[in-house]
């Protein structure tokens, strides 16, 4: 299924809004995320000093080349089958043995990767600041193709059901054949005149793509045809304002069973019925970079840093943690029984899922405002500066 892309005019009213906003000395598109903008009041919060109930260890580390620095894309790496995935805007693409770290390929490129990496089925796919997608074989780096989409690619390629759905800058997102990236099928959202930067990620059901939008809705696409199955407000685009209006859901959804769970920058954390796109809850807790998922919790960070769990059954809140607060956080990952999140000054906090306490520090270097990864029950975490690091709980 196909909508009328927004029109040229549309596009000059946006950037028109954005550049007013820049030039103006107002929070801009980027430093809305770290929340601060020009106010001392909202300085980064102190870090005090805790005392660690767990055991964090660093396995490894690795320089990916450089980094995304103030793009403001989040970039992370991905895992599959043991190995991790990551690009960096100036580097290419690396593979790493979970583990070990070992370097187990590298793909050299020129261009500017900002989206991505996605895995599966074989593929990691990769896309590029001038809308470049290139398909890899994941056990080797080789090149299987490249195709192109209209717009900058912000936000990781999704693999599934023989395709590879790549969201771009515009609010389309294209579905190419995951053996040779001819196009599909392509779906547009419009896209309001003002939005955080960056796109909503793509989570993969059962026949099913389900696709956060800049307008504060989720779309569940057909994979077969991008048929829109039903689309669900997540947040309102309510204020008098464009910057009031602002809903942007950029986090992936994520999928327990058939209930799918999402939160955007309107400060909504919602759960849906996968099925019929039916609302079970809302609470007025979340933010825009996405959420991490434990048997009992949903955890969220807020757009001024705040860490909140909430109950996966009804959303009402379990426990929130103020101390990271202004210190532009990233969305949270559940590493065993701990939320992971990473701030501006590089040091990622492990808090306790049951009541949001401080459990351990460790410091990476970097930035980090890409939501770390986990598998195995190691977490990776990659830094603006195009930093890698791997980490197990002893």
């Amino acid at each position: 299924m196909t909508r009328a892309m927004p029109s040229t005019s549309f596009r000059l009213i946006a950037a028109a809004a954005l550049a007013v906003a820049l030039l103006s000395g107002c929070s801009t598109v980027k430093n809305l995320l770290d929340g601060r903008g020009k106010d001392k009041s909202k300085d980064p919060t102190p870090l005090v000093q805790i005392t660690p109930s767990v055991n964090v260890t660093r396995l490894w580390g690795a320089s990916l080349g450089k980094g995304e620095e103030h793009l403001g894309v989040a970039q992370r790496p991905a895992i599959a089958d043991g190995r991790v995935y990551a690009a960096a805007v100036e580097g290419g693409v690396s593979a790493f043995d979970l583990r070990s770290g070992q370097s187990v390929w590298r793909y050299a490129s020129e261009l500017p990767l900002t989206g991505g990496p996605g895995a599966g089925e074989g593929l990691v796919v990769v896309g590029s600041l001038e809308g470049d997608v290139i398909a890899l074989d994941a056990a080797t780096g080789a090149e299987k193709w490249k195709s192109k989409v209209a717009n900058e690619v912000l936000v990781a390629p999704a693999v599934g059901g023989g395709m590879v759905f790549v969201h771009s800058n515009d609010g389309r997102v294209t579905a190419l054949d995951a053996g040779t990236g001819e196009r599909r099928w392509f779906y547009s959202a419009d896209v309001p005149a003002l939005t955080v930067r960056g796109n909503g990620a793509m989570t993969v059901g059962p026949g099913i793509l389900f696709v956060g939008n800049d307008n504060g809705t989720l779309t569940a696409l057909s994979m077969t045809d991008g048929g829109v199955v039903w689309t669900t407000p997540v947040a309102q685009p309510e204020g008098r304002s464009e910057l009031e209006r602002m809903a942007d859901v950029d986090g992936p959804a994520l999928l327990d069973n058939t209930t799918l769970y999402a939160t955007s920058y309107k400060n909504h954390t919602v759960a849906i019925d996968g099925p019929s796109g039916q609302l079970m809850w809302d609470r007025e807790n979340g933010g825009p970079r996405g959420l991490g998922l434990s048997n009992s919790a949903v955890v969220v960070t807020d757009p001024t840093g705040k860490v909140w769990g909430l109950d996966k059954n009804t959303g009402s809140s379990l426990w929130q943690q103020d101390g990271l607060a202004w210190r532009n956080t990233s969305a949270p990952a559940v590493q065993g029984d701990y939320a992971v999140v990473g701030d501006l000054e590089g040091v990622l906090h492990w808090l306790r899922l049951n009541d949001g306490a401080f459990a351990a520090r460790s410091s990476v270097g970097g930035a980090i405002t890409g939501q770390p990864a986990v598998a195995e029950d190691i977490l990776v975490v990659q830094t603006v500066d195009g930093q890698l690091a791997a980490f197990a709980l002893q």
